[in-house]
Order: structure tokens, then C-alpha cells, then sequence
């Protein structure tokens, strides 16, 4: 039985240290791209190139690079913009996932983020990889034999991003300068998939001041609406109340 090393110090304990010594699982982080488009929810999807799982359909995403990335966050804008060719979008941690389970190439652990980006800002650019990217509705998204776990990481983010929406501002962060609460109201009821009530939606906004009018007005079918713009600093306002569905979605006027 081999004696064990006896250290005196902190660095002569890190200076004979060896991370050989442990065995250690397979990192990434994987990343769920929202935007609204054509009056639906959409993800950001690739399809895999390489072994395994290749030819399925996958959240943007990979390894860890323990050079050349300072934290996780790094690694997410660095894989997302290879990927994708998309620049610095807002991320968020959703969840850290690890199993022996989740790829065929061993235990696995994954940090996965979420954003929601708005669709003309950030086109999908020339990467450096030649996966093919694709805009899919939700819907269609989450019905895909998706590769490894990716089927429940899309899940999870797709559930963080309706919580998101029914407590925060978020969304806001898709209208252009200028909008109307309806549209506003619009883009709300296409993340949640439910309709609103349209003077319950207009009195938290404005009782909140996250909104506010602007003085101009814009024809809309036949009539003039008021004109709002965002009023506040960021889009991590969180409201005081969650958004609830109506009872009876008939209640929701028309604009």
C-alpha cells in the first residue's frame, strides 16, 4: 500500500496536484433561441452535421473550452456565434443538467441558457460550421426526435421562458421604438399561447410604468391608436402580480 503525500502548505498541495488523477464528465452548454415571427413562438434549431446523433435536429450548442473560455457565459456567446452567427444576444441560465444518460459518449453535464431576440435583428448569419440553422415554430420543435436530451432542455426553456413572460417585461424587448399596447398585448399572447384581457393587460402596463405615451398616433384598420414606447431602464422589471388566462377568452376585445 503506497504511503500517502503529506503536504505543509496550499501551494506545495497545488504544485503536485494532478486532475488526471479524477475522472471527469463531458461539458457543454446548450442554448434555446426564442423569437416571435409570422405570428408564432419560433426556436433556433440546427441540424448535426458529425457523429453522434447526426442528421437529427439540436439546441446550438458545445463543448467547453477550458483555454480560451473565462466562464459559462463565454462559452454560450462563443458557441452560439459559431453555430449561428449570431452576435451577444441576452442569455440566461435555466438550468445545469448531468447524468450518465443524456449522450452516448459519456456522463455528460450541460448548462443551459435562453433568449428571446428579435427576429430582424439578428438574421441568421454565415458561421464558421456548416450545420444547417432553421427558425421552426415551438410546436413543431418540441414533436422532433431531437438529439441527446435536447427534446427536455427545450422543454425547460420553453416553460422559463412563459414564466419569464407572465412576471416580467421581457417581451417588450421585440417592439420597436414605437407600438401600440396592442401589439404589445399580441406579442404576450403569442409566447403564451393563451389570449388576454385586454383592460386587465393595459392597466398593469401603464399602472407599472413600463409604458408610456408618446403623444403620436398610427391608423390601425380604420382608427387612430395611441403610440407607447418602453419607459423603463431594462427588461428585467419584474411586475408585482403574474398574468393569469381569463376565464372566458371570449372577454378579450378586439382592437
Amino acid at each position: 500500500m503506497s504511503k500517502e503525500t503529506i503536504h505543509t502548505s496550499e501551494q506545495e498541495y497545488l504544485a503536485h496536484y494532478q486532475k488526471t488523477d479524477y475522472d471527469t464528465p463531458l461539458f457543454t452548454v446548450d442554448m434555446a433561441i426564442f423569437s416571435v415571427a409570422k405570428g408564432q413562438l419560433q426556436v433556433l434549431m440546427i441540424q448535426r452535421s458529425n457523429f453522434p446523433e447526426k442528421g437529427k435536429w439540436a439546441l446550438p450548442g458545445g463543448f467547453v473550452d477550458l483555454k480560451t473560455d473565462p466562464d459559462l457565459m463565454a462559452t454560450a456567446h462563443r458557441k452560439l456565434h459559431e453555430k449561428t452567427g449570431i452576435h451577444s444576444p441576452y442569455l440566461e441560465q435555466v438550468e445545469t443538467i448531468g447524468n450518465q444518460h443524456r449522450d452516448p459518449r459519456g456522463w455528460s453535464i450541460t448548462a443551459l441558457y435562453f433568449a428571446l431576440i428579435d427576429f430582424d435583428q439578428f438574421e441568421i448569419q454565415t458561421s464558421s460550421t456548416t450545420e444547417h440553422r432553421q427558425w421552426l415554430p415551438i410546436d413543431q420543435a418540441l414533436q422532433l426526435d431531437l438529439a441527446f436530451d435536447h427534446q427536455q432542455l427545450l422543454q425547460l426553456a420553453f416553460e422559463r421562458l412563459g414564466n419569464k413572460t407572465r412576471y416580467t417585461a421581457l417581451p417588450a424587448s421585440l417592439m420597436p421604438e414605437l407600438f401600440t399596447l396592442t401589439e404589445l398585448q399580441t406579442i404576450y399572447e403569442i409566447i403564451l399561447g393563451h389570449r388576454l384581457e385586454k383592460k386587465s393587460f393595459r392597466r398593469r402596463m401603464q399602472e407599472a410604468g413600463a409604458v408610456e405615451e408618446t403623444g403620436q398616433q398610427k391608423i390601425v384598420g380604420k382608427r387612430p391608436a395611441q403610440l407607447f414606447r418602453y419607459a423603463l431602464q431594462d427588461y428585467n422589471f419584474t411586475f408585482p402580480r403574474m398574468l393569469e388566462t381569463p376565464r372566458n377568452s371570449t372577454e378579450n376585445e378586439k382592437s
